[in-house]
């Protein structure tokens, strides 16, 4: 026990102690100062049905009009450019694990300020078994463990699986990348029952075309959820820049 509480002293000591801002390296309290937050997270205008950034007073974007996704809803908390495309990448690809409870800082305050009831379950878009044991980590489960604890809603991520590996969604155009991911994803069979009538957010890191969090939820609700809705860190904005 004492071993315990002198572990959870030590962790608590940690968080407490300065630390460099990711972005500008000025000495901060957290991974992202709040100076930065300020400069670089300023909230925008978004379609509600996929997060795309939108001209003030528009509620749905004309694709959203025209073919909804099949989730009812949409949070992202910035769009991937600079300087939030980089810091993605470094906490993808480079094992910046540091940046996980800055990054999921953001998630929540975007879904804070969207205003959707907290889902019965939050679960993270897993990754295939080769890319996992690859990467080591998956980048989705990192943020959506956090987000999951700080709205005390339930999460796991061996809830929904990846049936089997496709190439990575950025090697391919926006066309083909529907295909690339379809029937991708299950609901684990033993456990249907534990999504029937609930309500979800599906969490990734980053949607580009929204592909794979679209056949990932058709999954979601073939099992029997409620509603599905998606949280995303990043948002890649149209090449229009609609």
């Amino acid at each position: 026990m004492n071993g315990i509480r002198l572990a959870a002293a030590l962790s608590a000591s940690l968080h407490s102690l300065p630390t460099q801002c990711a972005l500008c390296r000025n000495w901060s309290r957290a991974r992202l100062c709040e100076a930065c937050i300020a400069r670089f997270a300023q909230p925008r205008p978004r379609c509600g049905r996929c997060a795309i950034a939108l001209p003030p007073g528009a509620a749905v974007c004309g694709a959203c009009a025209r073919e909804p996704p099949p989730f009812a809803h949409a949070v992202a908390a910035v769009d991937y450019a600079p300087p939030w495309d980089d810091l993605v990448r470094r906490f993808k690809f480079d094992a910046a694990l540091d940046l996980a409870d800055a990054l999921a800082s953001r998630i929540l305050d975007a879904v804070g300020r969207s205003g959707p009831q907290p889902p019965h379950w939050l679960l993270p878009v897993p990754l295939a078994d080769a890319r996992l044991r690859e990467r080591g980590y998956n980048q989705a489960w990192e943020l959506a463990r956090r987000v999951a604890r700080a709205l005390q809603c339930a999460s796991d991520p061996h809830l929904l699986l990846r049936t089997r590996h496709t190439p990575h969604q950025l090697s391919l155009p926006p066309a083909q990348r529907a295909a690339n991911v379809r029937g991708a994803f299950a609901v684990e069979p033993r456990r249907r029952q534990a999504l029937r009538d609930r309500d979800v957010a599906l969490l990734d890191d980053v949607m580009t075309t929204g592909a794979t969090l679209s056949e990932a939820a058709r999954s979601v609700l073939q099992a029997g959820a409620a509603s599905v809705q998606v949280w995303v860190l990043a948002r890649t904005p149209r090449p229009d820049g609609a």
